[in-house]
């Protein structure tokens, strides 16, 4: 399996990724007109009106704090410090250029899931790449692909991913055995996904503010404390990235290693989250509101969430001392630097919130695709029972081959996600024109599917035809 996997990802992460990801962002930062920079107010203002809900739908705040819920996991904390171990400092630099252009990939990819969400039998929203491949596309075999793949990486690889962090997090403070803690975590999961993706995004709503909030504090007040070295720091992260700094690995590797775990991370354009941006209710009621809001999530996981935990660790001077650590040991032994033994133990609890969170977010994701391969209830069961138990699995599996597996899972969907949203751009460019020229005359822009002849027999008008109140 592990020469499969080492296979699939040299060619995903060798030759198409590596480009394609950065093309796409770039690609659609320059055709939307630098939309992340320009409009950046909007994207804070696109959450701050976020109240609206609907029959079977969920507030776009909600719909936010599930995808950072996925998005905030082990890539924050142990895939920072594996990028620094393989990539040296400069990875964080690629990671910061891969979120930059990610915000535009996130605005897009979340447009298109708005725009052709529909509901299911029990009249839940629901939508995303899959759907938005199948209508917009015509090419439900395609979107079959990408929702096999969903469920395989999110459903089942990734939630053994964030399973393998907790674990080794709380053996490493509380020197608990993984697969107790791994049975825990899957009795814990049990209640939350069993009630659904509107519980999820009760749940994702109440936890996911506080813990990334204390997380910056505590970043906050290290960064503080370290004044003096964060300007030498940032300078080393942008030496390293072009190789002008001596670092492990060169321009190539930080390259690499920054863009596998800045995808990772933020998802942009993996074609994630727009599943749980499809299940929400804009406001304004027009698709771009809701793109804007899961762009504006690239920006938090990255720009700020990662680059605390980067500057802790550089701060720390841990690997400068010749620590082999990488993966959670290392972000604990740099905490532990900056707070003493308290610190070991604040980044246990950490990673055990971020990655339950992620698990429950992971879940709503996969139970969407379910539902598009119309697996009906009996699917959705059979979901359920199968990811938890790759929680228990994955709490005891190595590190590497589960990180490898996720790797290969994630390159196979960015693949299928970005060659539909870059066929779809035309139709992402007049829904963000028409969003903005509203703008100038009104706060609450709303789609009048009339404008929009071209997709008329493709969305459900029944949605878009009404103005929710």
């Amino acid at each position: 399996m592990d020469s499969i996997i080492n296979f699939l990802n040299n060619i995903f992460w060798g030759y198409i990724l590596i480009y394609g990801l950065l093309a796409v962002g770039l690609f659609f930062t320059v055709r939307l007109g630098f939309l992340q920079i320009r409009h950046f107010p909007e994207f804070f203002r696109s959450v701050l009106k976020s109240h609206n809900k609907e029959r079977g739908g969920i507030s776009p705040f909600q719909a936010l704090c599930t995808s950072l819920a996925s998005r905030i996991g082990t890539g924050n904390l142990a895939g920072v410090a594996v990028a620094i171990t393989l990539g040296g400092p400069g990875a964080i630099f690629w990671m910061w250029m891969v979120a930059l252009v990610g915000m535009a990939t996130a605005y897009a990819e979340s447009t298109l899931a708005q725009l052709f969400k529909t509901r299911d039998e029990n009249g839940q929203l629901r939508g995303g790449p899959a759907f938005y491949i199948s209508k917009g596309l015509n090419a439900p075999w395609a979107g079959a692909i990408f929702a096999v793949s969903l469920i395989i990486a999110f459903g089942l690889v990734f939630n053994a991913v964030q399973a393998n962090s907790i674990a080794g997090a709380m053996e490493g403070a509380f020197d608990l055995p993984p697969l107790y803690v791994g049975v825990f975590l899957a009795a814990l999961a049990g209640v939350v996904i069993f009630g659904g993706i509107r519980t999820v995004a009760k749940v994702s709503e109440l936890v996911v503010p506080i813990m990334a909030g204390i997380y910056l504090l505590v970043a906050l007040f290290v960064i503080v404390m370290n004044i003096s070295e964060v300007p030498r720091i940032l300078s080393l992260i942008v030496k390293s990235a072009f190789g002008y700094e001596e670092a492990i690995g060169g321009i190539a590797g930080a390259m690499l290693n920054g863009i596998k775990r800045g995808l990772f991370s933020n998802e942009a354009g993996m074609g994630s989250a727009p599943n749980i941006a499809a299940a929400a209710t804009p406001n304004p009621h027009h698709p771009s509101s809701q793109g804007l809001v899961q762009g504006l999530g690239v920006f938090i996981d990255t720009i700020l969430v990662c680059t605390a935990t980067a500057i802790m660790i550089l701060l720390s001077g841990v690997i400068e001392n010749g620590s082999t650590l990488t993966g959670v040991p290392l972000t604990q032994a740099a905490m532990g630097v900056h707070i003493g033994a308290a610190g070991t133990y604040f980044i246990a609890i950490a990673i055990f919130f971020f990655a339950f969170t992620s698990i429950i977010g992971n879940y709503s994701y996969a139970e969407n695709a379910v539902i598009f391969l119309k697996g009906g209830k009996g699917g959705i069961l059979v979901l359920r029972v199968v990811a938890l138990m790759m929680v228990v699995w994955g709490a005891y599996e190595s590190v590497a081959t589960v990180f490898n597996l996720a790797d290969a899972a994630m390159g196979l969907m960015a693949t299928v996600n970005l060659i539909a949203i870059f066929l779809l751009s035309g139709l992402v460019v007049k829904l963000t024109k028409d969003y903005f020229d509203q703008r100038k005359n009104t706060d609450s822009p709303v789609f009048d599917p009339k404008h929009f002849p071209e997709v008329a027999d493709k969305i459900d008008l029944d949605i878009w035809n009404k103005n929710p109140k």
